[in-house]
């Protein structure tokens, strides 16, 4: 199965989110440091196809774990878009100028005390990606059809660091690598606004 334009257009992706968009959500604001994260499309072989990174063990936040491109707001920073896009650059060579922001989701909190803007955007292809090996070990697509399929994914209930219990969301293994916590959040959320859950 695939999720091709005929199904899902760029104009329908950003129609979606421009009128599913909501600001925080009740999230308290007090505590949590502010952080972008872009959530790059790409058309390739008849298919939608989401790309992901894989951080570095040397990591100080979430080593080894799959996510998307992004970080932590900086003062230069206009907004959390300009966020996104900045680490985008930084991280693996994906940069404004090859990106089409489409619109943003709801923003996610994270046990590292972050408020994570996910930016939605359309990268047309070919790009030449040039990888920061101090972030990220790898980078790879993952189709959205197979994320959309429910059978991908379980819940888990986990205790975290604050001793508290939460459901976390992880996905099988795909080509090797694990998506679960925040980064899966943020997917289920989109394919929700999208209709594709």
């Amino acid at each position: 199965m695939s999720i091709n334009r005929n199904i899902l257009s760029v104009n329908k992706i950003r129609k979606s989110l421009n009128n599913n968009h909501k600001q925080s959500s009740g999230i308290d604001l007090i505590g949590y440091d502010r952080a972008g994260v872009l959530i790059p499309f790409f058309y390739l072989d008849d298919d939608w196809k989401v790309l992901f990174t894989r951080r570095t063990e040397t990591l100080q936040n979430h080593k080894g774990q799959v996510a998307f491109p992004g970080g932590a707001y900086e003062p230069g920073d206009t907004d959390l878009i300009q966020t996104a896009l900045r680490e985008s650059c930084e991280e693996i060579g994906l940069c404004s100028d090859e990106t089409e922001v489409l619109g943003c989701l709801e923003d996610q909190i994270t046990v590292s005390n972050f408020r994570i803007t996910p930016v939605v955007a359309y990268v047309d292809q070919p790009i030449q990606l040039v990888i920061s090996k101090d972030e990220v070990s790898r980078v790879f697509c993952i189709p959205l059809a197979w994320l959309a399929n429910p059978d991908h994914r379980r819940n888990e209930v986990m205790i975290f660091p604050d001793g508290n219990e939460h459901e976390v969301i992880f996905y099988q293994l795909y080509d090797g690598e694990l998506l679960w916590g925040v980064t899966a959040s943020i997917v289920v959320q989109l394919l929700e606004v999208l209709n594709l859950s």
